[in-house]
């Protein structure tokens, strides 16, 4: 193979990439020949339409810029999606600072939107909230490895009532691996289907993420999408690779491995995800019950650039600018028509004002604030030695290098040693993904690790103070 179309088909817009796989005329491999985007195609209430309409724009688009043939054997396509929602994702455990607790952490690595978390310790038996958010997939936790084996087995007895209430959505066991087959168990009699995972807290003090996300990542594949009806043509399941939050997260980790700890912002109309790679503190870890992890990701439902604009705006830390009337005004217009473009400089100055705040913000709350020697704000994850910030988004994307960078500056250099500090990058270099490179990164890597790092290479080597 000597080509790799990479698509992002996304919630609001399909985004595909050419990517050249082996040293050529036009480059060398991990070189960006073409890009393309399309407005992500849905079918309507009717069933007409398909999600790989967009595809098939963004593939024209990019043969006619660079000729080939993607039905040739020497061209790879790949694809990821968080098109009609996204992953929802719930999360049963045991007790809520422990197994929902790391239930929570994991769930959000896997790519998907936290939609619930429900503790049998603290809340029973009764389920009925986390079947009312719609989860696509539920993440069962419970004990440690070897230990009381009742509460995974519990949890999956309120999984199977809740599908026999009406709830159709999928499992991953991840907790007591005693106790799992017998969870499994109870799941298959319920006809839920299901995946096994290894534990993700299997001793006091450890979380160990990766089997759960593969199996989190299997189930979006096998059933989420399959299960909207998002396509009717058999080739989705061969081109996708998974959800494209789980796919960015992995080339932020491949970003890292380059230039160390990293930070990536990425502003949407809905939320705004802040993903990170970090070095994790021994000292501080040992003193967790639930402990870090390298790669972390949180994703603020109530900040972004259109539907959750106003609640953006309400959230400023300065007041005045939370009741700065025109600007409130000007968000509660974006989230009454989500497809508004500002056709002026005024009109793209809000949005970038709106798009601070919600930098800021995002930032702010995945770091947390240093108080002694713990953190608060639920323990976040101290960015203060960034090394890089990267922007990602529409809004970042078409305001240019030098005005995004402003933007994610705001999120920048206020990390304290006292206590109230925020965790923030203090002097991280900023840049900006314009491309969209670093979930081409993720679909590269499992098959093609060098083209993938030749991608992040290029990406921190554009980087800019």
């Amino acid at each position: 193979m000597s080509l790799a179309v990479c698509v992002d088909l996304g919630s609001t817009f399909t985004k595909a990439l050419l990517v050249a796989l082996v040293d050529g005329a036009t480059g060398p491999a991990g070189t960006v020949l073409a890009s393309a985007s399309h407005p992500t195609t849905l079918p309507d209430p009717s069933g007409r339409g398909d999600l790989l309409d967009g595809h098939d724009a963004c593939l024209g688009a990019l043969r006619a810029r660079h000729a080939f043939d993607p039905e040739a054997d020497d061209v790879v396509v790949l694809a990821c999606s968080s098109a009609g929602g996204g992953l929802r994702i719930g999360v049963l455990g045991n007790e809520a600072l422990v197994t929902a607790e790391a239930g929570r952490r994991v769930a959000l690595s896997s790519g998907g939107r936290v939609v619930a978390v429900h503790a049998l310790a603290q809340d029973g038996t009764d389920a009925r909230a986390l079947a009312a958010a719609r989860p696509d997939v539920v993440l069962l936790t419970g004990g440690t490895d070897g230990g009381n084996p009742t509460p995974l087995v519990e949890g999956a007895r309120v999984l199977a009532d809740l599908a026999r209430s009406g709830w159709d959505g999928a499992v991953v066991v991840a907790g007591n691996v005693d106790a799992a087959p017998a969870a499994a168990a109870v799941l298959a009699d319920a006809g839920l289907a299901h995946r096994t995972a290894g534990n993700v807290v299997p001793r006091i003090g450890v979380l160990a993420p990766a089997s759960a996300r593969s199996r989190v990542r299997e189930l979006f594949l096998a059933h989420v999408i399959g299960g909207r009806r998002l396509s009717t043509r058999p080739e989705l399941a061969r081109l996708l690779r998974g959800a494209t939050p789980d796919l960015v997260l992995d080339g932020v980790a491949l970003l890292a491995d380059v230039v160390g700890d990293v930070v990536v912002v990425d502003v949407g109309g809905a939320t705004t995800d802040v993903y990170s790679a970090t070095e994790v503190d021994p000292e501080h870890a040992s003193r967790e019950v639930v402990a870090r992890t390298r790669l972390n990701r949180t994703v603020e439902g109530d900040l972004g650039m259109r539907w959750s604009a106003p609640s953006t705006v309400a959230a400023a830390d300065d007041p005045a600018v939370a009741g700065d009337a025109a600007l409130v005004a000007a968000a509660d217009r974006r989230a009454t028509d989500p497809g508004f473009l500002p056709d002026g400089p005024e009109g793209r100055a809000t949005d970038l004002r709106i798009a601070e705040i919600a930098v800021r913000t995002a930032v702010r709350r995945h770091a947390g604030r240093f108080v002694d020697r713990d953190r608060t704000d639920g323990g976040g994850t101290d960015l203060r030695e960034a090394a890089l910030l990267v922007g990602s988004g529409g809004v970042l994307r078409h305001a240019g290098a030098e005005r995004s960078r402003d933007v994610l500056r705001a999120a920048t250099g206020e990390a304290g040693a006292g206590p109230g500090g925020w965790l923030v990058p203090a002097a991280p270099l900023v840049g900006l993904d314009a491309s969209y490179v670093l979930a081409a990164v993720g679909l590269l890597a499992p098959g093609h690790p060098e083209v993938a790092r030749s991608l992040v290479r290029s990406l921190a080597a554009g980087r800019a103070t």
